[in-house]
C-alpha cells in the first residue's frame, strides 16, 4: 500500500499507516513507549472495509487488525503486538492517559473493593501489580485528604513566567531575567489587573488553596513579591485558606528577605528544588546553583519558620545512573524535607534536551525503573507516603511523577489540579482555568502564553474568566 505524501524515511523512523482517522495520540504514545529512541510518524490511509494499522519497522511491515470503535481494545491489541515483538512489559501496560489514579478513584466511588479495582485495572490495561496497588493506595489517600473541602470551594493559581536560566529539560514558557526588569514590571501591572478583575468574579466563593508557580516566582525581588502577595490579599478572602504554596524552586533565588515577605503573608508551603544533588549534572542541565546552595536555602527556610518544604528531583537526567540517584537521596535524607516530588524525565519538543542528546550522542542513562525504586525507598525511609501521581507523554521508562509527603504535609492543590475535583481560577501568562461541573465534566479557559501577548490582551483574559465561571449551563456531552 503506497504512502500518500508522507515524506517518511523508512530507514530512520517507524512509520505507521492508519485507516482509523482517529486515536492517533494512543497509537503514537504506545509505540513511543516501546521504542523511546525512535521517531514515530503516523500516516492516514483509506481502507474503510478493513480497518488496520500497518507498521513499517525493522525492515518489516506487520499488519495489526484493529477494532474500529473500541479505544481500550485498540490499545490492548497494540500493546500485545509490540510487547511480543520487543519482549518488553511496560509498568503502566496499555494505559496512555495522564491520570491513572482517577480511574482507580472512579471505581472505588462506585463501591468496588481495593482488590477488585486492582484486578480490573490489571485485566483491562495490563498494568503491573506494583502500579495497580500504587493507584489504589493513592486514590484512597486522596479521598481522605479532600474529604474536608467545601462543596463550592475553589483554588487559585498564579503564574510567574520568569527564571534565572532555562533548564535543559524545561518546556514551560518562561523568560530568562537579566539586568533589564522592565518586562517584569509590565507583567505585574497586567497581572494585578487580572487579579482585581478575577477577585470581583469570585467575591461570593470560598477560596481554599492558593498556589503561586511558574517559572520561578522568587525571581521577583522582595519588593515585587510583597506587591504581588499584597494584591492577592486585597482582592481575595483569605480567611478559609487550607494551604498557601509558593514555588521558591531555584535555590539561587531564595533569600532571607524574600522568605520573610512570604511568611508575613501567610505562605504555608514552599519548594526548594534541587532536581539532583550531583554538581556535574546541575552544570549539564543549566542550573546555576550547587548542592551547597540547596542546603543553604533549605536551612534558611527552616530558620525562618517554614515547616512544610517540598523538594523536587528528576530521574533520568543526562549522565546520571542509579548511583547518582542514590547520592541525591542520601543528601535529601540529611535535610529531611516534608514533601518529595519524584519526576521521571519527559522529553519535550520545546525543550533543548533533544538537541543535547543529538550533539552528545547519549540521552537517558541507566535503568529509570531501578532509579524509581531507589527514590521510593528513600521517600519511605523519610516516613513519607505517596499521595498524588500523574503521567506525561514520552516519560523515561514509561513511568510517572509521584508526590510523597509526611502525614498532614500533603500538597492539597496538587491533588485538586490533577484529579479535577474543584474549580481552579488560574491567572497569569499561560495559566489554564478549569471549571468542574457537578456531573464530572471539566471545561477549560487558557490565557495567552507569551508575556507580551498576555499584557496586550489582559482585558480579554478577564472576560474569558467571566464567560467560563459565570455561565450556569452544563456543557453538552
Amino acid at each position: 500500500m503506497p504512502l500518500k505524501n508522507s515524506g517518511a524515511d523508512f530507514d530512520t523512523m517507524i512509520v505507521i499507516e492508519s485507516s482509523l482517522g482517529k486515536n492517533e495520540y494512543d497509537i503514537h504514545s504506545l509505540t513511543k513507549a516501546f521504542y523511546p529512541a525512535e521517531d514515530v510518524k503516523i500516516v492516514e490511509i483509506e481502507r474503510q472495509d478493513d480497518p488496520c494499522l500497518i507498521y513499517h519497522m525493522d525492515n518489516e511491515s506487520p499488519v495489526f487488525k484493529v477494532p474500529e470503535n473500541d479505544r481500550d481494545e485498540l490499545k490492548r491489541l497494540i500493546y500485545r503486538e509490540l510487547s511480543k515483538r520487543t519482549g518488553k512489559n511496560l509498568p503502566w501496560g496499555a494505559l496512555t492517559g495522564i491520570r491513572p489514579v482517577k480511574m482507580a478513584m472512579e471505581r472505588l466511588m462506585r463501591g468496588m473493593k481495593d482488590d477488585a479495582v486492582i484486578a480490573d485495572m490489571k485485566e483491562k490495561y495490563y498494568i503491573s501489580d506494583k502500579k495497580a496497588q500504587l493507584c489504589v493506595d493513592i486514590a484512597n489517600r486522596e479521598r481522605s485528604i479532600v474529604s474536608g473541602l467545601y462543596p463550592d470551594g475553589y483554588s487559585l493559581y498564579i503564574d510567574i513566567p520568569f527564571c534565572p536560566t532555562t533548564c535543559l529539560y524545561c518546556s514551560f514558557t518562561s523568560n530568562r531575567i537579566g539586568k533589564d526588569r522592565t518586562v517584569v514590571k509590565d507583567y505585574l501591572k497586567a497581572l494585578f489587573k487580572e487579579i482585581e478583575g478575577a477577585g470581583r468574579l469570585f467575591v461570593d466563593r470560598r477560596l481554599e488553596t492558593v498556589y503561586i508557580g511558574g517559572g520561578t516566582p522568587t525571581t521577583l525581588t522582595s519588593d515585587e513579591l510583597n506587591e504581588l502577595l499584597g494584591c492577592i490579599s486585597a482582592n481575595f478572602d483569605m480567611a478559609n485558606i487550607k494551604e498557601y504554596s509558593l514555588e521558591a524552586g531555584r535555590p539561587d533565588t531564595i533569600s532571607r528577605d524574600r522568605l520573610r515577605v512570604m511568611k508575613r503573608y501567610g505562605i504555608t508551603r514552599i519548594s526548594v528544588n534541587p532536581q539532583t544533588m550531583n554538581e556535574n549534572t546541575l552544570k549539564v542541565i543549566g542550573r546555576l546553583h550547587s548542592p551547597e546552595d540547596v542546603r543553604r536555602a533549605f536551612f534558611m527556610a527552616r530558620d525562618e519558620g517554614f515547616d512544610n518544604i517540598n523538594m523536587d528531583m528528576i530521574l533520568g537526567l543526562p549522565t546520571e545512573t542509579v548511583n547518582e540517584v542514590r547520592i541525591t537521596m542520601d543528601e535529601l535524607y540529611k535535610l529531611q524535607p516534608d514533601n518529595l516530588t519524584v519526576h521521571s524525565l519527559a522529553l519535550k519538543r520545546a525543550s533543548a534536551m533533544g538537541d543535547w542528546i543529538e550533539k552528545n550522542g547519549t540521552g537517558i542513562a541507566g535503568d529509570t525503573g531501578e532509579m524509581m525504586d531507589e527514590a521510593v525507598k528513600g521517600a519511605l525511609k523519610m516516613d513519607m507516603k505517596p499521595y498524588y501521581l500523574y503521567r506525561q507523554k514520552n516519560m523515561s521508562g514509561n513511568l510517572e511523577n509521584t508526590g510523597f509527603a509526611r502525614d498532614m504535609k500533603y500538597g492539597v492543590y496538587n491533588i485538586l489540579i490533577n484529579e479535577e475535583v474543584q474549580d481552579i481560577l488560574a491567572l497569569g501568562a499561560g495559566a489554564i482555568s478549569k471549571r468542574v461541573y457537578a456531573n464530572g465534566d471539566c471545561k477549560r479557559s487558557a490565557n495567552f502564553k507569551l508575556v507580551d501577548q498576555y499584557i496586550a490582551g489582559i482585558d480579554k483574559m478577564i472576560e474569558r474568566k467571566r464567560e467560563l465561571f459565570l455561565r450556569s449551563e452544563v456543557p453538552e456531552a
